[in-house]
């Protein structure tokens, strides 16, 4: 027997909640599936919980757009909402005096992707602010932010919830097909069971393109090919000296061993960036080595033995090693035919920051 609802979202991640919940907010019937036995157990659960200003995106994209979006929208939602976070800012540091001009060519891309409360600082006003810091000059982010991920989605879900939206946890997609009644979907689980909705948003993140082209009927040239790119992370022994973010200039191929934070004041470095065949999460030792060396240009009193591995989290790429960054791709049926489909690909940082843009955008491309 089959069973009637209006919408499915596949994956409980930061993102699948938000479309669950404008869905669920538009009116909706929605069922969220999720194959593991927790919800946001992947990327949701393995970044670096930033509320991005977006500053680095290619103007016009929509990385840019849905970030600048997004974060508005995610500062409101975690006040009314009670989920912790809070504006600490980031610093971005020239640690050479000829990374000076990269950082009014970062002033300018990110006053064109509408951030507007940049502001450079000289060196001595940059450890006015952290004096542990060494650098030549630094842009300073006052809306970049840091959030309670965990919490976040719980906020996401509960709201959901409480619109008639349902989680089915440990219901991993087994086939799908498009019909002209809508898409039927075989759900696993304890015992499998057919659903059949008009509406599927595929948010299944690493696994997304995967699910895309299990969907008989589904043009399979429209789904991209899946990369995986391991970011390993260490952290400090101790409190660290700092209250923002430090980022050093970007180099070719992502942004270098920046300084996170988490609500409590731990510090994090990273990313250790490897491309990978199979998922793994493990973090080797021995990979902090390099660390230091790139952390010490911009704080030079680190010292020896206070890095640990602490975690890794791998982004669900579409374009591979030397291609560089691709944008998100928010795929509706004007774009690949299948009526009701929604397939949200490559959606890594900053998918965090954007999630309710996404989510909104989503909604709009099925209405």
């Amino acid at each position: 027997m089959t069973e009637r609802v209006e919408a499915v979202v596949i994956g409980a991640g930061v993102v699948g909640l938000a479309c669950a919940r404008a869905l669920a907010r538009a009116g909706k019937e929605v069922i969220v599936l999720e194959r593991h036995d927790a919800f946001g157990t992947e990327i949701s659960a393995r970044n670096s919980e930033v509320i991005h200003a977006g500053i680095y995106y290619p103007t016009a994209s929509l990385k840019a757009r849905l970030c600048a979006a997004g974060r508005k929208q995610l500062y409101e939602f975690c006040a009314q909402y009670g989920v912790s976070h809070r504006r600490c800012g980031k610093l971005i540091v020239a640690t050479s005096a000829g990374q000076e001009e990269r950082l009014a060519d970062i002033r300018r891309r990110a006053e064109a992707n509408g951030v507007d409360d940049l502001r450079s600082l000289t060196a001595a006003e940059a450890r006015a602010l952290e004096p542990e810091l060494r650098c030549t000059g630094a842009l300073l982010s006052p809306s970049t932010g840091i959030v309670d991920s965990h919490g976040l989605m719980l906020a996401l879900l509960g709201d959901a919830e409480q619109r008639g939206a349902v989680l089915a946890l440990r219901s991993p997609v087994l086939s799908a097909s498009a019909r002209d009644e809508g898409i039927q979907l075989v759900v696993g689980g304890e015992s499998s069971i057919s659903l059949a909705a008009d509406i599927v948003v595929n948010a299944a993140g690493l696994s997304a393109p995967m699910v895309a082209r299990s969907i008989a009927g589904f043009p399979t040239q429209h789904a991209p090919s899946a990369y995986f790119a391991k970011g390993n992370y260490f952290s400090l022994f101790g409190k660290a000296p700092f209250s923002h973010l430090i980022y050093p200039v970007p180099e070719p191929g992502g942004l270098g061993v920046h300084l996170t934070l988490d609500l409590n004041g731990q510090a994090r470095f990273g990313p250790d960036v490897e491309w990978v065949d199979e998922i793994s999460y493990e973090v080797s030792a021995e990979r902090g080595e390099r660390f230091y060396g790139e952390v010490r240009k911009y704080w030079p009193g680190l010292a020896d033995g206070k890095l640990q591995p602490a975690y890794a989290g791998v982004r669900p790429k579409i374009a591979g090693p030397g291609a560089g960054d691709a944008d998100f791709v928010i795929q509706g049926p004007r774009e690949h035919g299948v009526a009701g489909l929604v397939n949200l690909f490559g959606i890594e940082s900053p998918g965090l920051t954007s999630c309710l843009a996404i989510g909104d955008m989503a909604c709009h491309l099925l209405s």
